[in-house]
């Protein structure tokens, strides 16, 4: 196809930013959204290229993974630009067109070696892939009495100087920081990343309800993992949870496998804190897109068995969930709306990381980062800043 050619897709359900147009198309031209509306205003050019489907057939902005730390025998934290492009070219079958490559708690030179590579591999990636906007990084900087699948013997207390160095060696590019603000240090911690522009996520987290409101007054906006890694609901101590449901500073990762936590628990989440806070992630591992068996993360061997990823005494080590997954369940849970699950995959995540100006939904002038659903919900084809990343089989 000619490079300099638009691709429209016609005559199918368009979620734009504003509306929805049941027999509406989408131009993509040069990366970009230049066209919305309705199939009668359609005026053709002599380069368009149309893939004409039909209303069946919905056309949403591709999800942006806030929390993900690897997919097909690939990890962040594999320090290569192999693994990143492994991640990159594998995540829009699921409809992941923009992620954050999340590191975990291993040992210093670990995790510096990881950034490292993320932030050269972010300078020069490529459109025709997933992009990566950013680094999460995960620990080490939590609780030890909410260790998870993070290995304790690398955790260590939140430190200004520390995180310096280390997004100096990412070329600034670290967007988000899972922390655990009552730690010693933890709240001086969370006010440098508020001062630097980084979202300072509660995770892995003993906090009380009070220290949670410390936090936020810190600088604190993003809560990780809702429900795993962090102390719960209580009567008399509200906990993280707590304030995750209550305090409306706060944006809120939820991994829908199902197994993380029950059907019945998101539906809970999903009522207190509604599609305005809630943000869906993967939280997965090298292990998805793979068949069982057992794999490594951070050292520790991972044991994969259908949809669950344990370690070898049964603690939950983050998911193979694939996002386009995370958009059934949840809607399956909780009875919400396709709309509202834009918000949640799409639409929450760039305003958290001040994305939304390029991405986020579908408007004019944005990236062309589109994703085309059939009627089961399934992907079909998968658009990077406007090339075709991926498309399904027949």
């Amino acid at each position: 196809m000619d490079t300099h050619s638009s691709i429209i897709i016609y005559n199918v359900t368009v979620y734009s930013e504003n509306q929805t147009l049941k027999n509406g198309y989408i131009k993509l031209t040069n990366k970009k959204i230049t066209e919305i509306g309705e199939i009668h205003q359609y005026v053709r050019q002599p380069k368009d290229h149309v893939i004409e489907l039909s209303p069946s057939y919905k056309v949403i902005p591709g999800a942006i993974d806030v929390h993900i730390h690897g997919v097909n025998n690939a990890d962040a934290m594999d320090g290569t630009a192999e693994a990143l492009k492994t991640m990159a070219r594998t995540l829009p079958k699921e409809g992941t067109t923009s992620f954050l490559a999340t590191t975990m708690t291993q040992s210093n030179e670990a995790v510096e070696k990881a950034l490292r590579n993320a932030g050269a591999y972010i300078e020069e990636q490529t459109d025709a892939d997933a992009e990566v906007v950013g680094i999460h990084l995960e620990g080490p900087f939590i609780s030890p009495k909410r260790a998870g699948a993070q290995p304790p013997t690398h955790i260590q207390d939140p430190n200004v100087a520390l995180f310096q160095e280390w997004q100096k060696a990412a070329g600034g590019h670290i967007k988000l920081v899972t922390l655990a603000p009552e730690q010693p240090n933890g709240l001086s911690l969370t006010s440098y990343l508020k001062e630097t522009n980084v979202v300072a996520s509660i995770g892995h987290s003993d906090s009380t309800y009070d220290q949670v409101g410390e936090a936020i007054e810190a600088g604190a906006s993003h809560i990780t993992h809702l429900y795993n890694g962090m102390r719960g609901l209580h009567h008399r101590e509200p906990g993280v949870l707590g304030a995750a449901y209550l305090r409306n500073e706060l944006f809120v990762e939820l991994i829908t496998d199902g197994i993380h936590c029950r059907p019945e628990m998101v539906k809970l989440a999903y009522d207190q804190i509604t599609s305005e806070r809630m943000i869906l992630i993967t939280d997965s591992l090298r292990a998805k897109w793979l068949k069982n068996g057992t794999y490594d993360l951070g050292g520790q061997p991972v044991h994969v068995n259908d949809t669950t990823a344990t370690l070898a005494d049964g603690t939950l080590a983050g998911s193979i969930l694939k996002m386009n997954d995370a958009i059934k369940n949840t809607m399956s849970f909780t009875n919400c709306s396709l709309e509202d699950i834009l918000k949640m995959t799409a639409e929450n995540p760039a305003k958290q990381l001040n994305l939304f100006d390029t991405k986020g939904s579908l408007k004019i002038g944005k990236d062309a980062d589109i994703v085309v659903l059939n009627e089961n919900l399934d992907v079909e084809m998968t658009f990077c800043r406007g090339t075709l990343s991926f498309q399904k089989e027949d």
